[in-house]
C-alpha cells in the first residue's frame, strides 16, 4: 500500500475517506495522490473548444487548485508525501484511469451510497469504480478516528476464479496483521451443507501461505443480508469482496453483491476485481 489514490469533490465523505488514507499511508510509509475531477457537460457544444467558456473554465480550475492546497495542509496529513490531480474528466472513468498511470496500489473513496431509482439507474461513483477498477478499491462511509482492519469478513463461493484476487486480500491482511473470516453464505437458493461448505473453503485456504482465519457458515434470505449481519454479528471491522465487474445488461438483470455492499454497508467495503 505504497502509493494511495484519494478522489474528492470536497464533501464531508470524501474527507473521510483522505483521513482512512492518511492513516494507511503513515502504517505503509506510503504516499497519497488526491484526484478533483471537473466534469464537464457532454450536451451542446464541446465546453473545450467554445471560448466564451474557457475563462469559467479556468475559474473553477483555480478554484479547485486552491481547494487542494488548503486540503494538503490539514494536519493529518503531516509527514506524508502528498500530492495533488486536478483535471477535466469524467469522475469515474477519470479515477480508474489516474490509478493505472500512476501504479496505484490502493483507491480509498468515500460515498454515502445511493438508493432506489438513483441506485437503479445512476449508481454512485463509487459503485462504478468499484465495478470498473483493477486495483483494490476501499469504500468509506463515516469517519473513522481509527481505521482498523483487524477482522476482516470475506465471503465468497471459494470458486478457482477467487483464487488469483484472493493473494491480494492476503496481501492486505497482512499489511494490517487482519484475522479473515471466511464465511460462506447459505441461502434458501443456494444451500450447501455444512460440511460440504465447510470442506470447500478448507480446499480453497490450503493453498494460501496464511494461517490468521476462521471458517464460518451462516444462513440467511439473501447473499448480501447475510455478509452485512454476519459482519455486525461478528462484530467485524471490515467487508472484503471480489467483484465480476459485470457490465451493461448483464449487470442490470443480475446485479452485483459488491455493488450493494458498498451502498448499503457502514463498514468500510474493500474490493478485488476478479
Amino acid at each position: 500500500m505504497k502509493t494511495i489514490l484519494v478522489p474528492t469533490d470536497f464533501s464531508k465523505h470524501a474527507e473521510y475517506a483522505l483521513k482512512v488514507a492518511a492513516q494507511i499511508a503513515k502504517k505503509n510509509n506510503g504516499k497519497i495522490i488526491i484526484l478533483h475531477m471537473l466534469e464537464l457537460s457532454t450536451s451542446g457544444n464541446d465546453a473545450l473548444s467554445t471560448a466564451h467558456d474557457i475563462p469559467e473554465l479556468m475559474f473553477f480550475k483555480n478554484a479547485a487548485v486552491n481547494k487542494l492546497e488548503e486540503l494538503q495542509e490539514s494536519s493529518y496529513l503531516n509527514g506524508i508525501d502528498v500530492s495533488s490531480v486536478v483535471q477535466f474528466h469524467m469522475a469515474f472513468t477519470g479515477i480508474i484511469e489516474n490509478a493505472e498511470k500512476h501504479h496505484v496500489d490502493l483507491i480509498v473513496m468515500g460515498s454515502h451510497g445511493a438508493s432506489g431509482f438513483q441506485e437503479m439507474f445512476i449508481g454512485s461513483n463509487a459503485e462504478k469504480v468499484v465495478r470498473n477498477s483493477t486495483i483494490p478499491t476501499l469504500v468509506i462511509k463515516k469517519e473513522e478516528e481509527t481505521f482498523k482492519a483487524d477482522s476482516l469478513v470475506f465471503a465468497s463461493d471459494f470458486s478457482d476464479e477467487i483464487k488469483k484476487p484472493f493473494a491480494k486480500v492476503i496481501e492486505f491482511a497482512k499489511s494490517f496483521n487482519s484475522h479473515i473470516k471466511l464465511v460462506n453464505i447459505s441461502t434458501p437458493n443456494n444451500f450447501s451443507p455444512s460440511r460440504v461448505a465447510e470442506k470447500r473453503m478448507q480446499e480453497f485456504i490450503a493453498e494460501f501461505d496464511f494461517q490468521n482465519y476462521s471458517t464460518h457458515i451462516y444462513n440467511d434470505l439473501n447473499v448480501e443480508k447475510g455478509i452485512l449481519h454476519f459482519a455486525k454479528d461478528s462484530n467485524s471491522d471490515i467487508i472484503g469482496m471480489c467483484t465480476h465487474g459485470r457490465k451493461g445488461l448483464a449487470h442490470f438483470f443480475n446485479g452485483s453483491i459488491s455493488e450493494d455492499l458498498v451502498n448499503h454497508s457502514k463498514r468500510p467495503v474493500i474490493t478485488f476485481k476478479i
